[in-house]
C-alpha cells in the first residue's frame, strides 16, 4: 500500500472515530431530578436537566398524591428506575429510564397508603400509613410482593396516620422505619428481613430517647450506622444496633430530611431554611458545618444527593421550589443554578438520578 494511500485511510479512521465520539458527546445522557406534584386529585412527576434546570417533562402518575411529613416519596435505583408514592391511591408509580426520558411502568399496590420508599437486597421496600411492604426486584423490574408487617408504636399499637416518616434498608437482615409522634419522643421500628422479604413479625419498637421529639428523616453509611434527625427538639441521633448511641443538638431549627454523599450527611433545617453538613462514626456524631448552604426562598425539606448534584425542595410563599447544588469531595456546596419555581405549592420528594452505566438498558 502507498504511503499517500496509508495516510488517506488513517484519516478516514480517524473521522470516523471523532464522528462518533462527537456523536457519543451529543447524545451524553443527563444527571436527572425528579420531584412530584403530590396533587391529590391528580399527581404528577416533573423531570429536569439537574445542571442546566431546564424542565425535561411532566408526566402523570397515574393516582392521587396528598402525602405531607414523609422523607423519600420520590426514590431513584441505579440511574434507571424511579419510584413515586401516589398516596391517595395506595398504589407507587414506576418509571423506567429512556436516556434523557422517563417512561411509565406500571402500578404497584400497597397494603396502607404509601408514604416512604427504598430500594435495596434486591427488593423495593414501601413504608405506609400503617404497614411495611416489600417487593421483590428483578434488576430494574419490580415484581410481586413477598412480605407485609404492620407498624408499631412503643408501648403498642398502630401509628396514627400521618406518623410515618421514612424507611430505609440498614443491612441485609433488617430495615427502619421513623415514626414521629408528639408529645411523646416517636419511635424507630426495627423491621426484620428474611432473604430480602419482610417477615411477619412484629417490629422491635425503639423509643427516641429521652428529651427529644420526632425521629424523621435519616441516612446510613455502610456499616450499618444512622444519623436520624430528631425534628422537634432541633437534635441529630446515632442509631445503631437496635439504640441510639448518641444524641447532640443540631445547631439549626428543625433538621428534618437528610441525605448522604460519601461520608457527609446533609440535613435540610426546616425551620432555620438551612442546610447543614454532619458526620457520623460508630459512636459519635458530629455538626461538621452548621450552615454549608442557605434555602433563601422557603422551608427546605426532601433533600437527595448523588453524583456530585444535590438538591432540595423547599416551600415558601405559596410556591414550591427546587435548588441544586454542586458538591465536591469536601462536602462544599455551590449553587448550580437559581432557584427553580416547581409551579405548584405542594411538591414533594427529590431524586437525583445519575445516568446508568449498564449498557443494555
Amino acid at each position: 500500500m502507498s504511503t499517500r494511500m496509508t495516510v488517506r485511510t488513517m484519516a478516514m479512521w480517524l473521522g470516523i472515530a471523532a464522528a462518533a465520539t462527537s456523536a457519543r458527546a451529543e447524545h451524553r445522557d443527563f444527571t436527572l431530578a425528579v420531584t412530584m406534584t403530590n396533587d391529590p386529585s391528580a399527581n404528577q412527576i416533573k423531570v429536569y436537566d439537574a445542571n442546566s434546570g431546564a424542565l425535561l417533562q411532566t408526566l402523570s402518575t397515574h393516582g392521587k398524591g396528598g402525602v405531607a411529613g414523609n422523607a423519600r416519596g420520590v426514590k431513584q435505583l441505579d440511574g434507571e428506575l424511579v419510584a413515586v408514592v401516589n398516596n391517595g391511591s395506595s398504589n407507587v408509580a414506576l418509571f423506567k429510564r429512556d436516556g434523557n426520558r422517563l417512561k411509565f411502568d406500571m402500578l404497584v399496590t400497597t397494603t396502607s397508603a404509601p408514604v416512604s420508599i427504598d430500594f435495596g437486597n434486591d427488593h423495593m421496600y414501601v413504608a405506609g400509613a400503617t404497614t411495611v411492604d416489600s417487593f421483590l426486584l428483578h434488576r430494574n423490574r419490580v415484581d410481586w410482593m413477598d412480605g407485609t408487617t404492620g407498624l408499631e408504636l412503643v408501648g403498642g399499637g398502630a401509628p396514627p396516620v400521618g406518623s410515618t416518616a421514612q424507611v430505609g434498608v440498614i443491612s441485609d437482615r433488617s430495615l427502619l422505619v421513623t415514626l414521629k409522634t408528639d408529645p411523646t419522643p416517636g419511635t424507630v421500628d426495627v423491621v426484620s428481613l428474611r432473604n430480602g422479604a419482610i417477615r411477619p413479625l412484629v417490629p422491635v419498637a425503639v423509643s427516641a430517647p429521652a428529651g427529644t421529639l420526632t425521629p424523621f428523616g435519616f441516612s446510613v453509611y455502610p456499616d450499618g450506622t444512622a444519623i436520624i434527625s430528631l425534628a422537634h427538639s432541633s437534635q441529630e441521633g446515632l442509631f445503631r444496633d437496635g439504640a441510639f448511641k448518641s444524641v447532640i443538638a443540631a445547631g439549626q431549627a428543625a433538621p428534618c430530611w437528610t441525605t448522604k454523599a460519601g461520608k457527609y450527611v446533609f440535613a435540610a433545617n426546616t425551620g432555620s431554611g438551612t442546610i447543614s453538613r454532619v458526620i457520623g462514626t460508630g459512636n459519635h456524631l458530629f455538626v461538621d458545618n452548621p450552615v454549608a448552604a442557605s434555602v433563601p426562598t422557603g422551608g427546605p425539606s426532601d433533600i437527595d444527593a448523588a453524583a456530585r448534584v444535590l438538591g432540595v425542595i423547599d416551600h415558601g410563599a405559596g410556591q414550591s421550589h427546587l435548588s441544586l447544588f454542586s458538591y465536591n469531595p469536601f462536602g462544599e456546596l455551590t449553587v448550580l443554578v437559581p432557584a427553580i419555581n416547581v409551579g405548584v405549592a405542594t411538591a414533594n420528594g427529590i431524586a437525583i438520578m445519575p445516568p446508568s452505566d449498564r449498557d443494555d438498558r
